[in-house]
């Protein structure tokens, strides 16, 4: 059985894409792995890459081009300054040369070294090919980017699965149905059900220690763009809301980082309407952090990276003015668990199945989180991810000029809105009531997927990617 940890379904990470920029960027760097273990890479003399599909179609928006040059150039997407990307790339495009791996000068030129080919690949929608000329002779390897992050090979029989990671948890899960068997036999809930089998892997500390520096990550992308000003970058002129919308909840506050910035949240009369403001802010900031090559995480992708720090964000500052840790902890390990499942089972990827593999997915881990923190069952807390699925099922990828931006931004704040009201109806529901159970969601979302036509995935060929042409923006 596959296992899936909750940090490969939240994954630290430069946007705009998971699947266009932090998955061409693990490739580049497991080509290098590869080329080293195999004595080849002292001996390179050139290389090229090749994008296939969807990564070609939407490349220039998603910054494919961008990530790979990072890749190829030794760069973690999980702690380079962000403010050095673009003085890295301007100098590989100025000089024509790339410092391979930190380590060996190669001539480089983006404009024809990175070719856009619009043909797809069979096996999956995201390919690339990375090509090394070693003592005269070329020598290839091709990866597809199957969504959130995750790289695959083509000798993997299953194009939306990762069959890399491999680990031996306790409690093997994938369908809510065993999901829901665990919680009856050891008397637990979800969060602790996962916590068990996260352990099998890694300590608890160091379990609390990843899960803070992913909510930290998100915390900072929400701070950062509530208080960005301007337009984004790309061509589109897109203004940044977060940051009005933000100065006219918040006025005059007072305070310094992001930790007295919650209590001075926690500390404002948010009345009703409000609260849909605030929810649609914190989603909206991450978006254009996202947007603007910002560090967001991945959850499960970066396109749909706003929807579960605003769920959260929400249950701290409007719904549980004492919630700590404990509680983001709680989150964070449900969340990803029903990630999982949708992955497992589905795909998190918009190449494959639109942007209902995207929002709607996130969607439903923020549901289903919220839910459990607000006394759900865990029978109501999968009816939770359910009815968030469900309300998206058939959602197209259509991001205009292949950009990150439009509509992408605004609906991470309607799959946030959308999730904390389908906790809060589960909350309210007899799951033996319930006609649509969670793992019959997840195969007709599948189903949806395949039954999609391509140019509704992240192609930028459907939709309102040709419905609004770009002089209109």
């Amino acid at each position: 059985m596959e296992c899936i940890s909750v940090f490969d379904m939240l994954k630290i990470g430069v946007g705009p894409s998971s699947s266009h920029t932090l998955g061409p960027w693990r490739a580049a760097e497991r080509w290098i792995k590869e080329l080293k273990s195999t004595n080849k890479f002292e001996n390179v003399e050139k290389i090229t890459v090749d994008l296939y599909g969807s990564l070609s179609l939407t490349g220039k928006g998603h910054a494919t081009d961008y990530a790979i040059m990072l890749g190829l150039s030794g760069a973690n997407p999980e702690t380079i300054p962000t403010e050095s990307i673009g003085k890295i790339v301007s100098e590989i495009k100025d000089t024509n040369k790339i410092l391979f791996n930190k380590e060996k000068t190669l001539a480089f030129n983006p404009k024809t070294d990175i070719i856009f080919n619009r043909k797809f690949l069979p096996f999956h929608a995201n390919a690339l090919q990375f090509s090394a000329t070693i003592n005269g002779r070329k020598t290839n390897s091709v990866f597809y980017s199957i969504g959130g992050g995750f790289v695959v090979k083509e000798e993997r029989r299953n194009s939306k699965r990762n069959f890399e990671i491999k680990c031996s948890f306790p409690y093997p899960i994938d369908k809510g149905t065993e999901l829901l068997k665990y919680c009856t036999t050891l008397k637990k809930p979800i969060s602790q059900v996962v916590l068990e089998n996260e352990k099998s892997i890694r300590n608890e500390t160091e379990i609390d220690s990843e899960l803070k520096r992913i909510w930290d990550t998100m915390l900072d992308s929400m701070y950062t763009g509530c208080h960005t000003e301007g337009n984004l970058p790309g061509g589109l002129n897109v203004r940044r809301r977060a940051f009005d919308i933000h100065k006219n909840l918040l006025e005059n506050s007072k305070y310094s980082n992001p930790v007295e910035w919650i209590y001075a949240i926690r500390n404002t009369d948010v009345k009703f309407r409000q609260i849909l403001k605030w929810v649609s802010c914190f989603a909206l900031a991450v978006n254009e952090v996202n947007a603007a090559l910002g560090r967001v995480v991945t959850a499960p992708t970066n396109g749909s990276a706003g929807v579960i720090p605003a769920v959260l964000m929400y249950y701290l500052v409007i719904e549980n003015h004492d919630g700590n840790f404990e509680d983001i902890k709680r989150f964070l390990l449900t969340a990803g668990e029903i990630g999982s499942i949708f992955k497992k089972g589905a795909t998190i990827s918009a190449a494959m199945g639109g942007c209902q593999a995207e929002i709607g997915v996130s969607s439903a881990m923020a549901a289903a989180a919220l839910c459990e923190l607000s006394g759900g069952t865990p029978e109501q807390v999968l009816v939770a991810a359910e009815i968030a699925m469900e309300h998206h099922l058939g959602l197209t990828c259509d991001p205009i000029g292949g950009l990150v931006q439009i509509p992408c931004i605004e609906r991470n704040a309607m799959g946030a809105i959308k999730a904390i009201n389908a906790a809060e109806l589960a909350l309210d529901t007899n799951p033996e009531n319930v006609k649509v159970p969670l793992d019959k969601v997840v195969a007709t979302m599948w189903e949806t997927a395949k039954d999609m036509h391509s140019k509704y995935k992240e192609t930028s060929e459907g939709g309102l990617a040709v419905g609004v042409y770009l002089t209109d923006c």
